[in-house]
């Protein structure tokens, strides 16, 4: 059963990319990095923000079918094309969303367990938060192959928050349906930034509250 706001919770997971951070402008570079490659036109940077959340495969072939198709390219031939120049220029124009450090800060200031629970692959999330130089202020870090599954599978949630100090209940915040869906179906309460990478529009993705701004988080944190 979902709480109602002010939620009473112990550990908050946090989305990374479209949530936390704004890291379109590097996957947008990596992106058109492949699509130069294979001598497509370069998508603009409007397209590949609502193409982020599912992977870098996910991110590929998106790409590849927005500049026609990629019925004749193998991806995992192009992933480490992909991934070698992200890896490379991951910090490049990748930024904390305002009020991000803040809030974070403020969480851990009243006792509670904060952690990133995303589909990143967990080296690319390290290297991202050590570059920006935020690894430390979280408890736990979880990408999309830390474990045998990933988000919208809730097991990614509980398997993160069980790596976390403590009992207490827990609240999922993210942008887009990987994260609100399996805050769903792991039973807990979810919050919805409305300024991340989903095409559909936050307010329809089914959390229980959404956000404009990250501190706003704080008035429903109890």
């Amino acid at each position: 059963m979902q709480t109602s706001a002010p939620f009473r919770v112990q550990k908050i997971l946090f989305d990374l990319d479209g949530t936390l951070v704004d890291s379109a402008p590097d996957l947008h570079a990596a992106t058109n990095h492949v699509m130069d490659h294979v001598g497509r036109p370069l998508l603009k940077l409007d397209q590949v923000r609502h193409m982020v959340g599912q992977g870098a495969k996910k991110l590929i072939e998106l790409g590849l079918n927005a500049t026609g198709g990629s019925e004749n390219h193998n991806i995992d031939d192009l992933l480490p094309v992909f991934l070698d120049y992200y890896r490379s220029n991951i910090a490049n124009g990748t930024y904390f969303y305002d009020g991000a450090l803040e809030l974070i800060k403020a969480l851990k200031a009243k006792g509670l367990g904060v952690a990133i629970c995303t589909n990143k692959p967990i080296g690319l999330a390290n290297i991202l938060l050590h570059e920006l130089g935020a690894h430390g202020l979280f408890d736990v870090i979880t990408g999309g192959d830390s474990f045998a599954f990933k988000k919208p599978d809730p097991k990614h949630i509980i398997a993160t928050a069980d790596m976390m100090e403590g009992d207490g209940e827990c609240l999922m915040v993210g942008d887009t349906f990987n994260d609100i869906d399996a805050a769903k179906a792991a039973n807990i309460p979810s919050i919805a930034v409305s300024f991340g990478y989903s095409a559909t529009p936050a307010t329809e993705l089914g959390a229980d509250i959404t956000v404009d701004h990250l501190i706003d988080i704080l008035k429903y944190i109890e």
